[in-house]
């Protein structure tokens, strides 16, 4: 990818068994990122729904099978699967909105040292003070962000093919926690990892609604310092929130 061409992008959509979210999901990718995209993939980790006949009802995304069970698993088969010069990935049960694949194409097209760019979550099934107090974490955030140079959400994200390259791909030892920290921190030695308030995935809060929200807080800040200070995660094992 030159400063002059306009790239490339593969829309990436790791699922397991994700049956009652990922309709939504793509039916936004279909009228907001489809025609834009030059692919949409859609990597089913080793499901027992009915997610390979819904990825079948739209037409022209790509559905691919990973049986090793894992996010970053998932990530990888997605980037070995992928054309596209950028690589965007989202959750099952996000809701890409208009104009955030524009976006995609806006700073990649003008920032030639951009390695990474990721941006907050919305949460479309939090109403009132719940919703205020989850969109906070990421104005709390800011400070970590601007004294590491690198700040993920990993529903919400687009990363230069040619990055991942050099990175070797993801870190497949990572089970859940600190997979997208990890990212993060190794882009950012290929370039600038550009965190941008403006780059909103809507998303399920369920994994919060499930744990509590603290206790989910909580978690992310200790796996965040972990893979920052030691390269690892703090937490091995995880909740499927499905």
């Amino acid at each position: 990818m030159t400063h002059t061409s306009r790239p490339t992008i593969s829309l990436i959509i790791p699922a397991y068994n994700e049956e009652d979210y990922l309709p939504a999901c793509l039916d936004a990718v279909m009228s907001n990122v489809a025609g834009k995209a030059k692919e949409i993939i859609v990597v089913d980790n080793n499901s027992t729904d009915r997610t390979k006949e819904i990825v079948a009802r739209y037409p022209g995304v790509i559905y691919v099978f990973e049986a090793e069970k894992g996010i970053t698993r998932a990530r990888q088969c997605g980037y070995r699967t992928a054309t596209g010069d950028i690589l965007a990935y989202v959750d099952a049960d996000t809701r890409p909105p208009a104009g955030w694949v524009d976006q995609i194409f806006d700073h990649f097209s003008k920032q030639t040292n951009l390695a990474c760019l990721s941006g907050p979550y919305s949460f479309y099934d939090l109403t009132g003070i719940r919703n205020k107090v989850s969109n906070g974490w990421f104005i709390a955030a800011q400070p970590i962000y601007k004294m590491t140079g690198y700040m993920m959400v990993g529903g919400n994200f687009a990363i230069r093919r040619d990055v991942l390259d050099k990175m070797g791909g993801f870190d497949s030892t990572i089970e859940f926690y600190g997979e997208d920290v990890d990212i993060g921190k190794r882009a950012k030695i290929h370039g600038k990892v550009l965190f941008s308030p403006h780059f909103v995935m809507p998303t399920s809060a369920r994994r919060m609604k499930q744990q509590g929200f603290a206790r989910t807080a909580g978690i992310y800040l200790a796996n965040y310092f972990s893979i920052m200070l030691r390269g690892k995660p703090s937490h091995t094992d995880y909740l499927d929130v499905r």
